[in-house]
């Protein structure tokens, strides 16, 4: 039976604490645990995790992500993508809320993949990705605009207009990389769609430079 209190069990390298923080412009608090040190300690946690019931798993990811430094939130996430296929709805929704929730690009980024897999595996794309397109935080936006990447042939060409056309004329960098990514991505698969959309619609030079790398 899974103990159901999570342990908190990251070591602290005062050495890499400071340059941590630096990487991510200081706005986070760091044990100093580096990614391959906290993915093999959290290896044996990752398995006790699928035993635990939806609510005790809940509890989990809402503990680990509540702590005060950046490694047990990469936790929390690693947990939940660890655990898409036992996800409820709930779970899900939960997740999505978590993108505003200290953001920066290195968690936005990982909660992409968990969103993602999720849609991926239940096919709700159409039902819930719209939502993140109409969000006013460019974070949820960012993610929405992303959220196929990988998908390659299961790519859905017109979400993924759609999801550009409501974005392009935000400036932020951060979404702008993300028109770029989500073209490039899918330029791999259908490089003739996106030569066509690149050619007929305004793009900022960055996401058209970032979209046409491959092309």
């Amino acid at each position: 039976m899974a103990n159901l209190t999570p342990p908190l069990f990251l070591p602290i390298h005062p050495e890499n604490q400071a340059p941590m923080a630096k990487y991510m412009r200081d706005q986070f608090h760091f044990l100093g645990v580096k990614a391959g040190e906290r993915r093999a300690l959290l290896r044996p946690l990752r398995l006790q995790s699928h035993q635990l019931t939806p609510q005790e798993l809940q509890a989990w990811l809402a503990f680990y992500y509540q702590q005060p430094y950046r490694e047990y939130q990469y936790v929390a996430i690693d947990l939940a993508q660890a655990n898409v296929r036992h996800m409820t709805p709930a779970h899900y929704q939960w997740c999505y809320r978590q993108i505003t929730v200290t953001p920066w690009w290195d968690s936005v980024n990982a909660w992409r993949k968990v969103l993602a897999a999720y849609i991926l595996t239940h096919d709700c794309l159409q039902q819930v990705g719209p939502v993140h397109l109409r969000a006013t935080d460019k974070w949820v936006r960012r993610v929405g605009i992303t959220l196929q990447l990988g998908w390659k042939e299961r790519t859905d060409s017109q979400y993924l207009q759609t999801a550009i056309l409501a974005n392009q004329g935000d400036e932020d960098f951060f979404i702008q990389k993300a028109i770029g990514w989500a073209l490039r991505d899918y330029s791999k698969v259908n490089p003739e769609w996106v030569r066509t959309f690149v050619a007929n619609h305004a793009l900022s030079a960055l996401a058209q430079r970032e979209g046409c790398k491959y092309l």
